[in-house]
């Protein structure tokens, strides 16, 4: 007689708090990079700063794996899916009221924005500003990986249908691989071809099925381990169990990342090789910050970042992503300095606590009101449902 499958609890991983921080900061600091002028002098630091949009690759990671595993879980234990529906308005609250409203702000309050048209406005409140080339506003230019993520929200549900059909209980990792490096190498070899044009298209969700899949990989690992299905991929419980050496070999992707192999550091297109290899070497940066937090035992490294301040600057983190393009602006609106000129230092320490500032009025008076709103209607999950379980898990996925 074979020995039973266990079903554990889908639980929070209070430790990738940790990553929506280090993600949000490297967007920060490569935003502030190029208002400064840093990216693109060609000096000691321009590789490094121009290359923190890695930041994106490592908060679409983690969406694909927080946001999948409720499913690959339920499937796993044998418990209804999550309902479409109330994960679509949990997203909606999540992201939609905050957004409107820092929308609302940049196109009303920076004078950059005083050109704004009627088709701007719509085109900044449904997402769907990165179809057409030079639709970004001031203050929102970081909205594109935003745009990009809501449709991802919108196709899950149909992936995981898929992928969770039939007896597979395992979220077939490996179709997840094939599917999602075919979508990204299709797309890109489009782009090679001269079929489509570098910009928008490199905004758009194919190009980033490579990182949304490799976090939804990592999901149905997660799972498949923890109830015992797939001890081949224990590699990456035994990965966890040194996170000093995968954060290092993170580092050392990184800098390779910084070199010419990664395209140009300031605004220039890069080839459509050069973009394939930053999606290659951002995914392995990703999948090696997340790996550590996210699996192996409970350690005092994962305690120690998924409690106190952490905590609390994970869940700002939206805000900071949404708010600091703002604080550039009103520096350099406020001081009247020429652009592309200033201390990065400074600039960085006044965004970072200025978007911290915005970002706590923003989840105080907006998202934590709205996400317990979306907790109760329009039904509360049955107790020990997956959706109830899942509850915390899903609630901020954010890039």
């Amino acid at each position: 007689m074979s020995a039973p499958i266990s079903t554990p609890t889908l639980h929070r991983v209070p430790a990738l708090d940790a990553v929506r921080v280090i993600g949000s900061v490297a967007v920060v600091g490569h935003h502030v990079g190029f208002a400064t002028g840093v990216n693109t002098s060609g000096g000691d630091w321009a590789g490094w700063l121009s290359r923190l949009d890695a930041g994106v690759a490592v908060f679409f990671v983690l969406s694909g794996f927080l946001l999948f595993r409720p499913w690959v879980h339920a499937k796993a234990t044998g418990k209804a899916a999550p309902d479409p529906a109330r994960y679509l308005w949990r997203r909606a609250m999540r992201i939609l009221p905050a957004y409107w409203v820092a929308v609302v702000v940049c196109l009303f309050v920076l004078p950059r924005n005083a050109d704004v048209t009627n088709a701007d406005w719509i085109r900044h409140l449904t997402f769907t500003q990165i179809y057409e080339a030079g639709n970004l506003k001031h203050g929102l230019s970081q909205t594109w990986s935003l745009a990009t993520e809501v449709v991802f929200y919108l196709l899950l549900p149909v992936f995981a249908t898929f992928l969770m059909s039939g007896r597979h209980r395992s979220g077939r990792p490996w179709t997840i691989v094939g599917v999602s490096v075919l979508i990204t190498a299709a797309w890109v070899g489009l782009i090679a071809g001269g079929v489509l044009t570098p910009t928008p298209h490199t905004m758009w969700l194919p190009a980033y099925a490579l990182w949304f899949g490799a976090g939804m990989l990592l999901a149905a690992v997660h799972v498949g381990l923890r109830d015992g299905r797939m001890p081949r991929w224990g590699f990456l419980d035994a990965m966890a169990a040194a996170p000093l050496a995968c954060w290092a070999a993170a580092v050392a992707v990184f800098a390779i990342s910084t070199t010419p192999v990664g395209g140009p550091n300031g605004l220039e297109e890069p080839t459509a090789g050069e973009f394939a290899a930053k999606l290659v070497l951002y995914t392995l940066l990703a999948v090696l910050i997340v790996v550590p937090l996210a699996f192996g035992p409970e350690t005092r490294t994962k305690l120690a970042l998924g409690g106190g301040t952490v905590k609390w600057l994970g869940a700002v983190s939206y805000g900071l992503f949404l708010w600091h393009p703002f604080v550039i602006e009103s520096i350099y609106w406020v001081t009247g300095r020429p652009e592309f000129s200033g201390s990065f230092l400074w600039t960085f320490v006044i965004t970072l606590g200025g978007g911290l500032v915005l970002a706590a009025v923003c989840y105080y008076l907006i998202e934590s009101p709205c996400q317990r709103f979306s907790q109760r209607w329009p039904r509360t999950p049955r107790p020990g449902s997956t959706e109830s379980q899942s509850r915390t898990a899903q609630a901020s996925a954010v890039s």
